[in-house]
């Protein structure tokens, strides 16, 4: 009898052990603990063991490093044995083979100790190898789609950067093979959601999921807080707006319609949207479609003005001129560094196309009334893709475009309102832009220091609702809107005709 309790509780005692381990390496199964290199931590502490995980060829997977025979560990990654035992010199060595999402690259687990295995730490490495399995094959499923993922998320940018070069042909043609018919379209709508950096992928998760994949989800390459939504759909502005409305911290931009080779022009709007989001209750804004000086012109007039502006680049191949045209239109709105990432090429080749454009031009783009002009021939060359009834290439100079009395009313009416200020603002505006932008320069000329005309030229954008201390198609109406009140000289640019000697230029 009392053989039998002794053996009784010798049965228990190893039931219960057992039970232990196997809670241990389960515990390594749940989500917040499945971490292989952890289970083989486990595994050697509690076989008092060395464990190497290493693949047929040899990389070490997790574990340390144990000395193997090289034709013993291939017959068991090949399938030719399961598992293998042995005893070299002392060492008692266990393989077992760990298989992976693809048979052909299955992995031998190896466990080397001082003492032989017994019955338990046999099922310990046998039970163990089991849950390595399961982890590496979930890992390496995890990885594949997390490379599927990455692989979606720079075609998608791809795509984005073709339009953005106005490349509307092949970003349709690398865009059926995934998303067929999203860009069955001439017209659509750009969003730019803005969130903290670490909020943005599952910000972009969601507006692919509240769009319904029928829109083009892009992380910018350029701020890494903000989600590019390229959307041929009406509704997906009021998808995105009701996402932005349940997210404190989160804020939407959107542009006005706009045709597909004008997708750069549409991201400019929504940035400038973006920024009128920030201050208003409901977190989003959309691009005010006011007064364009642009379209107070005659057409016929801009279209020519435009195409003499132009004409220096007319030698070259079609796909250089329009490489050329789009990156000289994004880096006058953009900094030379963020149009490389939204364009997907170095912040020197960037510099160095706009360069060629400055040299084809005749052109310094260090003046801030020719930035404004070739800003203005760019939009205008987009616009007017047709001629106009009575267009005549080449003929119209910027005075013709400039003198017309709906212009210059527009031009009287946008920078009267900064008359009203006693501090001058529009003479501080007028010398900063005369100057090129540049505050110490423009300090100089007016005898006040450089941080007040900052202030100044801060204090007019919301006057005019303009940002000006950001180069873009705000400063630049601007910059024209002075150039149509005869306040500075006009710019040293083929196809415009040079100020009369007397006109107004105040400083």
């Amino acid at each position: 009898m009392a053989g039998r309790q002794d053996a009784g509780r010798q049965r228990t005692t190893g039931a219960g052990e057992q039970a232990g381990w196997a809670r241990e390496l389960l515990e390594h199964l749940r989500p917040g603990g499945r971490d292989l290199n952890r289970v083989v931590a486990w595994l050697a502490a509690t076989a008092h063991a060395s464990i190497s995980l290493q693949d047929g060829g040899g990389r070490l997977l997790a574990g340390t490093r144990v000395p193997l025979d090289e034709g013993l560990a291939a017959d068991v990654t090949s399938g030719r044995i399961a598992s293998a035992a042995l005893e070299d010199r002392g060492r008692h060595l266990r393989l077992v083979r760990v298989e992976r999402s693809l048979p052909a690259r299955a992995a031998v687990l190896a466990v080397a100790r001082g003492a032989p295995f017994d019955r338990r730490v046999s099922d310990i490495v046998t039970h163990a190898a089991q849950v390595v399995e399961l982890l590496l094959v979930g890992h390496e499923s995890a990885a594949a789609g997390h490379r599927l993922r990455r692989a979606t998320s720079d075609l998608r940018l791809a795509i984005l950067q073709l339009l953005m070069v106005e490349d509307t042909v092949s970003a349709r043609r690398v865009a059926a093979g995934l998303w067929p018919g999203l860009l069955d379209t001439d017209t659509a709508c750009v969003y730019v959601v803005e969130s903290g950096p670490a909020e943005r992928d599952r910000i972009a998760e969601e507006c692919l999921s509240a769009t319904g994949n029928e829109a083009l989800v892009v992380r910018c390459p350029a701020v890494d807080g903000h989600v590019i939504v390229l959307a041929p759909r009406d509704t997906a502005g009021r998808e995105l707006r009701s996402l932005v409305g349940r997210r404190p911290g989160v804020f939407l931009g959107g542009s006005a319609r706009q045709g597909l080779a004008r997708t750069a022009a549409a991201y400019g709007q929504a940035v400038s949207a973006l920024a009128v989001a920030r201050f208003r209750p409901q977190q989003a804004a959309l691009y005010a479609e006011r007064t364009r000086p642009e379209r107070l012109m005659v057409p016929a007039e801009l279209h020519d003005w435009t195409a003499g502006v132009l004409s220096p680049l007319d030698t070259l191949s079609h796909h250089t001129r329009a490489e050329l045209l789009a990156t000289t239109r994004l880096g006058l709105e953009f900094t030379a560094v963020n149009a490389a990432k939204i364009l997907g090429v170095s912040r020197n080749t960037v510099r160095a196309r706009m360069d060629r454009v400055e040299s084809l031009l005749r052109a310094d783009f260090d003046d801030l009334t020719v930035r404004a002009a070739v800003h203005l021939a760019l939009n205008a060359h987009i616009g007017l893709a047709e001629p106009p009834p009575g267009a005549r290439s080449g003929a119209a100079r910027l005075t013709d475009l400039l003198s017309g009395p709906a212009l210059r009313t527009w031009a009287a009416d946008l920078l009267g309102r900064l008359d009203p200020d006693g501090r001058d603002l529009r003479r501080t505006l007028r010398t900063w832009i005369a100057a090129g932008g540049n505050a110490e320069r423009a300090a100089h000329r007016l005898g006040m220091h450089a941080q007040t005309v900052r202030e100044h030229v801060r204090s007019a954008e919301p006057v005019l609702e303009r940002q000006l201390l950001a180069a873009g198609s705000d400063l630049y109406e601007v910059v024209l809107a002075h150039l149509a009140a005869g306040d500075l000289g006009e710019p040293s640019l083929p196809g415009t005709k040079p100020g009369h000697p007397d006109s107004p230029v105040h400083e």
